[in-house]
Parts: structure tokens; C-alpha cells; sequence
């Protein structure tokens, strides 16, 4: 079985797909959600964690870096 890019399974044809929206419709099966709170939550305290770290000067200058980057 086919998975989508965060995992999921997925159904390999277009029956198969429009049978599984049918269940998700009724009841029978839960949809799949892409949020995840977890990493959510880790990347957050992971930001925090990065700020505490770093000097306002050091996060300028990886800001910089990062505008050349994407503008230059």
C-alpha cells in the first residue's frame, strides 16, 4: 500500500481511495491528521533551548546568513 509523504497509508487506486473516504464519512475509520503535536512541542522547546544559547549578535548574523541565502 502506497504511503503519503507524512506516512500514511493510502490506497492504491481510485476505488480504493473513494471507498476509504466513504468509511472516514460514515464513521467507520478516523482520518488521518497531519498535525503532530509532539514534534510540535519538541521544536518549540527546541527554539527556546536555541534563543537561551545564543547572543542577539549571533542570532543577527545567522539571520543574515539565512536572507542571503534565500534573496542572494
Amino acid at each position: 500500500m502506497p504511503k503519503g509523504p507524512q506516512g500514511q497509508k493510502r490506497p492504491a487506486d481510485v476505488i480504493g481511495n473513494a471507498v476509504h473516504i466513504a468509511r472516514i464519512a460514515t464513521g467507520e475509520e478516523q482520518e488521518t491528521t497531519l498535525k503532530q503535536p509532539a514534534k510540535r512541542k519538541s521544536g518549540l522547546a527546541g527554539a527556546k533551548a536555541r534563543v537561551d544559547a545564543t547572543t542577539a549578535e549571533e542570532r543577527q548574523e545567522t539571520a543574515r546568513k539565512a536572507a542571503a541565502a534565500r534573496w542572494g
